[in-house]
């Protein structure tokens, strides 16, 4: 059995990932795809989507989801306030919650659990709006097979909270630092939560960001962690 369980994964570089469903749905987290440099132009054009889930309002998170949302429609998880935002943008079915909530959503839950960020979400003006609070998603597909994504976040004592509530398979931390964790946090993000395969993500799009898969792979090797680092466009199923 593969380690995904028959739910294809691709990434789409930064912390944009698309996700196939065993039914055939297609869900996104955190679409930027438009304007990333990390993503391949092949891969800048998606096709359909049922579902999309935004863990934050920062650009590099929240870019394309006026755009899909007006396009395909996909009923979206996210915190409240950005539910009100995207809403007044003209997007439909945008389903506000917050922490601790869970949605069902097409052929998936969606749980919304904690983060430490900031979340303003900045309009065309360059003004900033209060965004709610930056937050990560447990997601379980209709196979039970179950993923962490932890948005944008530094580590905090609570993702052994998460870990032991959830028992999510695979997690997806970001490594990329200054913004967010090193890879130094992530592996002890790893410890605390006793994880057997990460996805190492929002790294190396901008120079800034210099935290490297390599680097985490290191610092986990007495763990028994596995490191699944996956170039932009990659495709586990």
């Amino acid at each position: 059995m593969p380690l995904n369980r028959e739910v294809k994964i691709k990434y789409l570089g930064h912390s944009t990932f698309l996700f196939t469903t065993p039914g055939g749905k297609k869900l996104i987290i955190d679409p930027w795809v438009q304007g990333n440099p990390a993503c391949p132009e092949r891969d800048r054009k998606i096709e359909g989507l049922d579902t999309m889930l935004v863990t934050h309002g920062h650009f590099d998170h929240i870019h394309d989801a006026v755009d899909l949302g007006r396009k395909f429609k996909p009923q979206i998880g996210c915190i409240f306030e950005i539910s009100q935002w995207l809403t007044r943008k003209g997007v439909q079915n945008a389903n506000g919650m917050n922490k601790g909530g869970t949605l069902c959503l097409n052929d998936i839950r969606a749980t919304l659990v904690d983060a430490k960020h900031s979340c303003g979400i900045m309009e065309e003006d360059g003004s900033i709006l209060y965004g709610g609070e930056a937050a990560g998603f447990v997601v379980t597909f209709e196979n039970g097979f179950r993923i962490y994504h932890a948005g944008d976040t530094c580590v905090f004592g609570d993702m052994k909270i998460i870990a032991e509530l959830y028992q999510p398979e695979v997690v997806f931390l970001p490594i990329g630092d200054l913004y967010t964790m090193s890879p130094r946090e992530a592996a002890y993000a790893c410890r605390l939560m006793g994880a057997r395969k990460v996805v190492p993500m929002h790294f190396g799009t901008f120079p800034a960001l210099s935290g490297t898969a390599e680097e985490l792979r290191k610092l986990v090797s007495d763990l028994g962690t596995e490191v699944l680092e996956m170039k932009p466009g990659d495709v586990l199923d």
